[in-house]
This record gives C-alpha cells, sequence and structure tokens, in this order.
C-alpha cells in the first residue's frame, strides 16, 4: 500500500477531515481579519510585546497553539478514524528516523552554510547577537517547541489533508496542489507578507509544494518532518530580524531589508529542485508522474485479509 492508501488503514467518513483542519483555518482566518479590520502594524505590536515580556516568552506564547492542536490531531487520528499514527506517518512497517535526521542534518547544515556566507559578504548587514543566557533559554525552549510546532504543520498537511483529499478525490495531483496551496495561504497573515508583499506567497506554495512531492515520492512523510523541523529550528537559532514571524535571542540578528531574489527566487527555483535531485538519488525514485500525478485506488478487500485479521479495523469510504 502506498503512503495515501494508508488512509483507508482507517475509518475514513470525509467529514471527520474537516473538523481539526475547520478550528485551525478558522483561528487563522479570525487572525488575519483582525490584522486587517483593525490596521494592527504587526512589526510595532510584535516589538511591544517583547518589550513587555521578552523573546523567549513570546515565542512559548506563540508555539504553545500549535502543541496543543498536534495533540488533539493525534488523538483524533487514533480515536476517531482509528488509524495508528504510523500509518498517518509513513507507508513503511514503521517510522524511518533515518530518514528524518538524513532530511534534518542536510538542510540543517545547508541552513547554517547560507547564514555564514551572508554573514562573512555582508557583515554590515549582520549584528553578533549573542546573550549567553537568553540563548540558551532559547535552545531550550526551541529544541523541544519548534520540532512540534512543525510536525503539527506536517502532520496536517502532508499527512492527515494530503491523505484525506487524495482517499476522497481518488487523485495524488488534487492532494498535492490542494494543500500545498492551502499551506500557502495560511501564511498570509504573517508579518513576512506584510514586508515583502504577495509575491512571497509564491515561496510559501512553493515550499508546500515541494514537502508535498517529498512527501509522494518517498511514500512517508519522513523527509518533509525532517526538512521543516531544520528549518525554522535552526533559523530561529541562528538568525532573526525585525519583520520574521519568530523574533528570538537567536546568534545573529540581520538588519537588512528583504529581497525577493534571495527570499523567493533562489529557495524555489535553485535550492527545492537541488534538493529533490539529492533525495531522488539517495532513495531512487522512480515513476514521477504516477506518484505525483497518478490516481488513488483503494485496495482491494483481499489485500486488506492479508494484512489484517480483524476485519472490523477496516475503514470504508
Amino acid at each position: 500500500m502506498n503512503y495515501i492508501q494508508q488512509a483507508y488503514k482507517g475509518d475514513l467518513g470525509f467529514w471527520k477531515y474537516i473538523i481539526i483542519p475547520l478550528i485551525f483555518f478558522g483561528m487563522m482566518v479570525l487572525n488575519f481579519v483582525a490584522i486587517e479590520f483593525l490596521g494592527l502594524d504587526q512589526e510595532a505590536v510584535m516589538k511591544r510585546e517583547i518589550a513587555a515580556k521578552g523573546e523567549n516568552l513570546v515565542l512559548i506564547e506563540v508555539l504553545i497553539p500549535f502543541v496543543l492542536f498536534l495533540g488533539a490531531l493525534l488523538l483524533w487520528v487514533k480515536f476517531i478514524h482509528r488509524q495508528t499514527i504510523t500509518s498517518l506517518t509513513t507507508s513503511r512497517k514503521k517510522i524511518d528516523w533515518k530518514r528524518f535526521w538524513f532530511s534534518f542534518l542536510l538542510w540543517g547544515g545547508i541552513t547554517v552554510c547560507f547564514v555564514l556566507v551572508g554573514y562573512f559578504l555582508e557583515p554590515e548587514k549582520m549584528k553578533w547577537n549573542f546573550i549567553p543566557n537568553k540563548f540558551l533559554g532559547l535552545l531550550l525552549i526551541g529544541v523541544i517547541m519548534i520540532p512540534i510546532q512543525t510536525s503539527f504543520e506536517e502532520y496536517l498537511f502532508r499527512g492527515y489533508l494530503l491523505q484525506g483529499i487524495g482517499a476522497k478525490f481518488k487523485s495524488r495531483a488534487v492532494a498535492l496542489i490542494s494543500t500545498s496551496v492551502i499551506f500557502g495561504l495560511l501564511h498570509i497573515a504573517n508579518p513576512e507578507v506584510e514586508k515583502l508583499g504577495l509575491i512571497i506567497m509564491v515561496y510559501y506554495i512553493g515550499t508546500g509544494l515541494f514537502l508535498g512531492i517529498i512527501t509522494l515520492m518517498d511514500e512517508g512523510l519522513e523527509l518533509a518532518l525532517g526538512f521543516h523541523a531544520a528549518n525554522n529550528l535552526v533559523t530561529a537559532l541562528l538568525v532573526t530580524s525585525d519583520w520574521t514571524a519568530f523574533q528570538t535571542n537567536s546568534l545573529f540578528k540581520d538588519f537588512s531589508d528583504p529581497n525577493t531574489y534571495t527570499q523567493i527566487l533562489i529557495p524555489v527555483l535553485i535550492v527545492f529542485p537541488i534538493l529533490l535531485f539529492i533525495f531522488y538519488k539517495k532513495y531512487g525514485w522512480q515513476n514521477w508522474k504516477e506518484k505525483l500525478l497518478g490516481k488513488v485506488v483503494k485496495p482491494s478487500m483481499v489485500n486488506f485479509k492479508e494484512n489484517y485479521s480483524n476485519l472490523d479495523e477496516i475503514g470504508t469510504d
């Protein structure tokens, strides 16, 4: 069984796939509407919050909802869909943590190189920001909570919704494109959008598309989980600026204005294709067209009987 077909191991019922996303999306929409309706200056609001509470406490407050939502999503899958977390994560018999760590270390290392190269090329635009006690607090918060935040987003979009939409519409392409667009649009309230404009949606949707592609090609979520965790954690630890969603006690502070070329075009058009090539070579991916655009076929009852002795565990469409 491939990755999307793992949804059939649980109790489907398409309405069940609406509840958790609807609550989460509703909160994001309300946040966006409040910002637009009240004409809030997000950068100014964030500065006031940080001045009053400090970066680390503000970061905790930002991350707590993701911790709660991840717990709610996994419990919902286990008890409402009656699907195992392993089958939500991968088509393999067990979660392949080697894949997670390869992706994490690969992207984390590349991110470190990008930051250091930027610092040495234009040191006047980046300031050494290391404050030992504050950075240690950030390190503790980041290592514990940021992977939870990124895991929620991956389990929701590249796991739960990719499987649910794919099983409902019997199409990998519909699942891939819809989850990528929704993932991108949910970042529309980020302060980066206010700073760079809607053009940055190309980056957010492109990132969603990249993560969806590696999930479908690899038949599992491990690579996407590793990439996303490295992206947010390493960035939060290394560099911050006044216009990003995460403002942290990082090692460097970036005072430069964001650049469309470096922030959007290079990652989407150059870096992501290179990463796809690396993963392709390492894991021997084949049948790209079928895996990305093919139909989702409901497994036969014969296949189910081979894998399950208790037919009560089989979900219905």
